[in-house]
């Protein structure tokens, strides 16, 4: 078929039109798309309460307060180094974010999805959250590394790359993040070198090797024994939450603490009671014949710096740890009841719901003690 200029002239101005009218009603729809998201946003920011962290150093020794600003850099790094785990492109992400309400939603999250809304993404053009986080190569399936050739397929601290070959490989978290840890380390042996507490010196020094080694037990074991100091903090690839896939890899965090030595006191009395507690379960003695390790230890502590996977989303009150089964065994676990956490989510949430469920008659016999632990039941 053949077309005259005039034709051609009138077919080429359709041909434009239809265009500029596809890419207007593209461009509304992408605009329609960021305003739900904003709308979004705005809605679930307020789901969050801003709460300060305090304590009162003025309990602490003229050394502890020298140590506790190399407690909370060591921990910063830990920030970063999750940052990495979950979602690397973090400084492309925000700069490419203009709403503000949005970036401060993503460091909220660590990354464009809403941990506590089953982690739907925020962010224009962003997909489903691997499940792998950023542990695995994106491409990269539950399948393909069962069938592969390395050799620690559920290694807690080791990162699984692909090489250019296309063959997945194992990196051990000391070397793949080389760098970050020796920094952390170094800021946990500047405190080790600083504090009089034989027992907090010798769990700084023993994690900081742990750092460049990834052999955390002898520092957890030091952790355990660990009674005396107003000091502590919880640091390194702890819990493995975050890794969706295979609920293997041990993702960075860290609690920087402060005891409460008087409420620590109070709460001493039930950690003898654990054994009887354990006799009572309801269920068949099979599962009661390992015994919870005499160590075991329950105390307050004000958190005053939350780091990494422990500052993701919402915040925790109470912090039960190690992990390691054998060193359940053998020494038990150490509960931390953090006071001043538990304290704002009684002010922010217990006390709301309190005022819609109980009688305005009854709203006096609601205390914090209660609810922290029944301390003053003797």
């Amino acid at each position: 078929m053949k077309f005259n200029l005039k034709e051609t002239l009138i077919l080429g101005s359709i041909a434009l039109i239809f265009i500029s009218s596809c890419s207007n009603n593209s461009d509304k729809q992408s605009s329609k798309e960021t305003d739900s998201l904003m709308a979004y946003v705005a809605e679930r920011l307020p789901v969050y309460a801003k709460v300060r962290l305090t304590t009162d150093i003025e309990k602490l020794s003229e050394n502890e307060r020298k140590v506790l600003p190399l407690l909370i850099r060591a921990a910063e790094i830990m920030d970063e180094l999750f940052w990495m785990q979950t979602y690397p492109q973090r400084d492309s992400l925000l700069s490419a974010v203009e709403d503000e309400k949005t970036r401060e939603f993503i460091k909220i999250n660590y990354g464009p999805w809403d941990r506590l809304n089953d982690n739907k993404p925020f962010v224009k053009g962003i997909g489903d959250k691997p499940l792998g986080s950023g542990f695995y190569p994106v491409d990269m399936t539950r399948e393909e590394l069962e069938k592969s050739d390395v050799s620690d397929k559920n290694g807690l601290y080791s990162m699984i790359r692909r090489q250019e070959s296309g063959k997945l490989i194992s990196i051990p978290y000391h070397i793949y993040f080389k760098d970050e840890l020796k920094k952390a380390a170094d800021f946990l042996l500047q405190a080790a070198q600083i504090t009089d507490e034989i027992q907090l010196k010798k769990y700084l020094t023993l994690r900081a090797e742990a750092f460049l080694t990834d052999n955390y037990i002898p520092s957890d074991i030091a952790w355990m024994d660990m009674t005396n100091s107003g000091l502590d903090i919880i640091i390194g690839p702890i819990e493995n939450y975050e890794d969706g896939l295979f609920n293997a890899r041990a993702a960075f965090e860290s609690y920087v603490l402060v005891k409460d030595k008087e409420w620590s006191k109070r709460l001493e009395k039930y950690v003898a009671m654990l054994p009887e507690l354990q006799k009572g379960l309801p269920v068949d003695d099979a599962y009661k014949k390992e015994l919870p390790g005499t160590s075991s230890q329950l105390a307050a502590f004000d958190v005053v710096y939350y780091a990494g996977d422990g500052n993701s989303g919402g915040k925790t009150i109470a912090v039960n740890l190690p992990n390691d089964e054998t060193i359940q065994q053998k020494k038990g676990t150490r509960r931390s009841q953090l006071k001043n956490a538990m304290r704002a989510k009684f002010d922010k949430i217990m006390l709301p719901i309190s005022a819609e469920l109980i009688d305005e008659s009854q709203q006096s016999h609601l205390s914090f003690d209660a609810f922290f632990c029944q301390c003053n039941v003797s």
